[in-house]
């Protein structure tokens, strides 16, 4: 039996911008514990401490080997792949035709001819589309997540320490000093009796010494071994393992956009990529939430610059959307901010669920306020619309919920004051969505992270 395509899918149900709104709520269930002391004690790890995230089961890891992988790579990305190799890691972005975003995710270079891309499926299916399609030597091994209830064997483990303990931890764990690992290098070393290598970057965004964060990874086999290791030696130094409520709230501090909405529904050029995705993919089945009804789905679309993503593109090879990159440059675009939300209107909101029932606000779950993949909340000063905020939550190191937005230049200033949109427009067709009220939260734009 063949499965349909997102092509026909969406050509089936008509507008795109229709099937996305109305389509049930996406939300994402991580195969791992929700907490293992609790998410506060966990967010307060990673700045005091150090904190252990388990990522070895709900990211997809695909591998792409071949004497073509580096054209390939060059190829879809934006950025410049020709001096990429072995133990390298790179920010990797993909745009379509149009020069909108579809992914990011990290590049990590096994060998000279083998990358591995690690994140969402996203990025990776774009990828092994044009492996497979184009005129590319390259074989892709895919790895992908595990579900809920199926616990499926994984290539390899994946281990993330932050936090200002993390170097000793390691260090412990691993009986020797380690060399330093320039920042979003790779580094190689051996825990309990193991090859392992890890790569230097923080998902926190905390400040510190350097090798503040590392995410060791290495063959399947050897994770239980190196997890106890890790384990044992840090509870000398106060390290806690991490949950997934703690997991995702990280990027609030980090000021990671992990899911805009994928640039893909629209377009001649992107028709073949519809046809090959299937209804089965992440992609087939997004579901847009908030406060921002959009007519036309470009309106969810949007640039490198508007998530602060403009210093990946490289203009000095030709690539996908190269063109029409180079000639939005110039323009006026979005800035990423963080949104520091007013504490009382939060409380007021939270509160409103007990007090006034259907009457009240859609609820707030902590720390991550989020209640959608892909939240597109609508940003106000002075009634207007300046921009949208994405994914909000709280930490107890931030002390407040925020949020991570992309808003209009004139409006991206420190101290800035504006109110978030919070709730789904009125007459929403939204299956497994709660009756609420929409209600204005007042908020402060910052520039830069909040730690």
């Amino acid at each position: 039996m063949t499965v349909p395509s997102l092509e026909e899918k969406f050509a089936a149900a008509g507008d795109p911008a229709t099937v996305v709104r109305e389509a049930p709520a996406l939300k994402f269930v991580f195969p791992m514990a929700t907490e293992w002391t609790n998410w506060q004690d966990e967010q307060r790890a990673w700045a005091q401490t150090a904190v252990l995230f388990d990522q070895s089961f709900h990211m997809d890891d695909v591998y792409f080997k071949g004497p073509d992988v580096k054209r390939l790579f060059n190829d879809v990305g934006v950025g410049n792949f020709d001096a990429f190799g072995r133990n390298q890691a790179k920010q990797f972005l993909a745009c379509n035709y149009d020069g909108y975003v579809i992914a990011d995710a990290i590049v990590f270079g096994m060998e000279d001819d083998t990358y591995s891309i690690v994140g969402t499926p996203v990025a990776p299916n774009w990828v092994e589309y044009h492996a497979e399609t184009g005129n590319y030597d390259v074989e892709v091994t895919r790895d992908n997540h595990n579900i809920p209830g199926v616990h499926r064997p994984r290539l390899s483990f994946r281990y993330q320490l932050n936090g200002p303990a993390t170097r000793d931890i390691v260090e412990k764990a691993s009986g020797q000093p380690l060399e330093p690992i320039k920042f979003f290098k790779i580094g190689e070393f051996d825990i309990a009796g193991h090859s392992v290598r890890a790569l230097n970057h923080t998902m926190s965004g905390v400040p510190g010494r350097e090798m503040t964060g590392l995410e060791i990874y290495g063959p399947a086999e050897a994770g239980p071994d190196v997890l106890a290791a890790l384990l044992g030696a840090g509870a000398e130094f106060g390290l806690r393992r991490g949950g997934s409520l703690s997991y995702l709230s990280a990027l609030y501090e980090g000021g990671w956009l992990p899911s805009p909405l994928p640039a893909i529904y629209t377009g001649d050029k992107m028709k073949p990529y519809r046809e090959w995705l299937s209804t089965q993919t992440m992609e087939a089945n997004a579901s847009v939430g908030g406060s921002f009804r959009a007519e036309h789905i470009q309106d969810y679309y949007f640039t490198p610059w508007d998530i602060g993503y403009g210093m990946l593109l490289k203009f000095d090879h030709d690539f996908i959307g190269r063109g029409a990159l180079e000639a939005m440059k110039d323009k006026a675009h979005r800035r990423k901010v963080w949104l520091r939300w007013n504490e009382n209107d939060v409380a007021r909101v939270i509160g409103s669920r007990i007090t006034d029932g259907d009457s009240g606000a859609h609820s707030m779950n902590l720390p991550n306020a989020t209640y959608h993949h892909f939240e597109y909340d609508q940003v106000l000063q002075d009634n207007q619309m300046v921009g949208i905020s994405t994914y909000a939550g709280y930490t107890v190191n931030l002390g407040s919920v925020v949020s991570l937005a992309s808003l209009n230049q004139d409006q991206a200033v420190d101290g800035a004051a504006v109110e978030v949109l919070w709730g789904e427009p009125e007459g929403a067709n939204r299956p497994h969505g709660e009756v609420h009220i929409q209600t204005a939260i007042r908020a402060t734009v910052h520039t830069k992270a909040l730690v």
